[in-house]
């Protein structure tokens, strides 16, 4: 690389960090952008090249960083929190500097995959079975025929596994990593590894792979708009119930601490 290409890669770095608004909940910059916006944002990462890890935030996830400084910590040095749970856009709205839309993941992959279609962008897909994922990448490159799916590998490996992985990604040089692993190692598995894999966009897509494999079905549009997704996902998987009980709590937490959201952890 040129040194003028490094002095305009830098400079295209630094104007990205972060020129977007943003509410703090207990100390966590989620963004107040709208998916339109995001998209556009995502779009400049990409052509920078910059490693750039993104969270699609719920309120489950803030109950974690609440509860685990460790986990706090790596959600609050994340570059992009998108408000993915309806109950992290009703919070920002209750503390008075709500968002301008819900973010959701499932709808931002769809909206990358179909920009990325006219510069046909490279995707790779990590987590899930490997029956889940291939199913997931194949509908995927369906949808959005000219977008290049470059890789697939399934979430059940080890750290002793991470360099072979993250390897694999490097030689095939994504631009969007898409990563559906288990809860607690998801964002921390990407934070870990976010400068090794050099990808632009990395995401925690957290269930996505099972709805796009067709393993689970997306609410009804009806469910979306009164908010009650997590309801519909909790009726095919009533096992998740342990960690539904988390969305009152945020409810009630966000409630009794109202001056103090904004203020810190």
């Amino acid at each position: 690389m040129t040194h003028q290409n490094e002095s305009q890669s830098s400079s295209q770095a630094q104007a990205l960090t972060p020129p977007f608004p943003v509410v703090s909940l207990y100390g966590i910059p989620v963004s107040r952008m709208n998916m339109k916006e995001t998209v556009s944002y995502l779009k400049h990462v990409i052509d920078s090249r910059t490693p750039h890890q993104v969270i699609t935030a719920n309120p489950i996830m803030l109950m974690e960083a609440l509860n685990n400084p460790d986990y706090h910590n790596m959600m609050s040095k994340a570059d992009l929190i998108v408000p993915d749970g309806a109950g992290v856009v009703w919070a920002a709205n209750h503390v008075g500097q709500p968002v301008q839309e819900r973010v959701a993941g499932f709808d931002l992959v769809q909206e990358l995959m179909r920009a990325g279609e006219v510069k046909r962008w490279k995707v790779y897909l990590v987590g899930a079975t490997t029956e889940v994922i291939e199913a997931a990448a194949a509908k995927l490159q369906r949808d959005f025929p000219t977008i290049r799916i470059v890789g697939v590998r399934n979430g059940y490996f080890g750290s002793d596994e991470d360099a072979q992985v993250i390897a694999d990604i490097r030689v095939q040089d994504p631009d969007i990593l898409l990563v559906g692993r288990s809860a607690a190692s998801q964002e921390p598995w990407i934070a870990q590894h976010k400068a090794e894999l050099g990808v632009p966009v990395v995401i925690g897509v957290g269930g996505s792979f099972d709805v796009l494999s067709g393993k689970l079905k997306r609410a009804p549009k009806l469910f979306q708009k009164l908010r009650l997704e997590w309801f519909y996902r909790l009726l095919q998987e009533p096992w998740r119930y342990k960690r539904m009980l988390l969305l009152p709590k945020f409810a009630l937490k966000v409630m009794r601490d109202r001056d103090k959201v904004l203020k810190s952890k």
